[in-house]
């Protein structure tokens, strides 16, 4: 019976719906279930957001940061690796790019336990971008890089912003889609992203949204290892995970939102709910963003 008394927070109600539809495994797995046990271990653990946006909240930057991270708080994420500003312009100019990463630059010193950055770029601005990305990676805090849709990614002009992200152990997040309609100008598909990773063997390239027809996306960076796939910002659907791990292994598949644009909830739903072991789910869920990370990290003198 329902104790009218008793104090009902979202926690304690998605667990109970979870219980109540026969799934008590699964509700054992969500990380705010871990909380009534000190949160796990968190060496092994630690549960890493590597795509969120400070778009879709009201505010300042740092208030936008706060409700990131209050709501991570409730979902029981640790980190989170923020990108893009304010502007969301895809081909910004060099002046707008470099606001951008100063909106983000200015967030990251909230939470610097928490939150990270990868600086954003246009490689329509090659010059620019090495230069930005020295500003911001070699010479400030941030320890990735986020491309988006101002050129296909396999496009030469990449070349040099690549290598001075390896030099730097940087990681690179590219956006990358298939539609079911035809792509947005200048915008990468995951073939792309394998084109470029396979010019740079040396750089972690990041496949951002398993290419939303994730079918195709995942099997179409299968070939490069250096490239990671990334399962935030479409639909949860029953199997995306599993075949990403069956495809590429548990160790080359990351975790991410794409919050504000979308819930953590929906988002780590299609790990928490997939067919995994425990030792899978928790290299999807920081274990491998971790481990592509310590190096610049430790350049940088920050333990994890």
């Amino acid at each position: 019976m329902f104790d009218a008394d008793a104090q009902l927070t979202r926690r304690t109600l998605l667990a109970r719906g979870a219980q109540a539809a026969g799934c008590a495994a699964l509700a054992a797995q969500l990380p705010w279930a871990a909380q009534a046990a000190e949160r796990e271990d968190r060496s092994s653990g630690r549960v890493w957001d590597v795509h969120t946006h400070l778009t879709g909240f009201p505010g300042t930057g740092k208030e936008r940061a706060r409700a990131l991270l209050k709501y991570a708080d409730r979902m029981g994420i640790d980190r989170l690796i923020v990108f893009l500003g304010f502007s969301r312009m895809p081909s910004p100019p060099p002046a707008q790019f470099r606001e951008d990463n100063d909106e983000v630059l200015r967030v990251l010193e909230a939470a610097p336990d928490r939150l990270f950055g990868f600086v954003y770029l246009n490689p329509n601005y090659v010059e620019e971008s090495v230069r930005e990305l020295d500003r911001c990676v070699r010479d400030g805090p941030m320890v990735g890089v986020k491309l988006w849709i101002a050129l296909e990614c396999n496009d030469p002009r990449l070349d040099p912003i690549a290598e001075r992200a390896g030099q730097l152990k940087a990681v690179i997040l590219q956006h990358a889609y298939w539609r079911t309609v035809p792509n947005l100008p200048d915008e990468s598909h995951p073939g792309h992203v394998a084109e470029l990773a396979a010019r740079h063997p040396d750089v972690a390239f990041i496949s951002a949204h398993s290419g939303n027809d994730w079918e195709r996306g995942i099997r179409g960076v299968r070939a490069v290892p250096n490239v990671y796939t990334e399962v935030s910002g479409f639909d949860p659907t029953a199997g995306v995970v599993e075949m990403a791990v069956r495809e590429l292994g548990a160790e080359r598949v990351i975790y991410g939102s794409d919050a504000g644009g979308r819930s953590y909830a929906s988002q780590l739903s299609k790990v928490l709910s997939a067919d995994l072991s425990e030792s899978q789910r928790r290299l999807i869920l920081g274990g491998n963003i971790e481990r592509l990370l310590r190096p610049i990290l430790t350049d940088k003198g920050i333990q994890l």
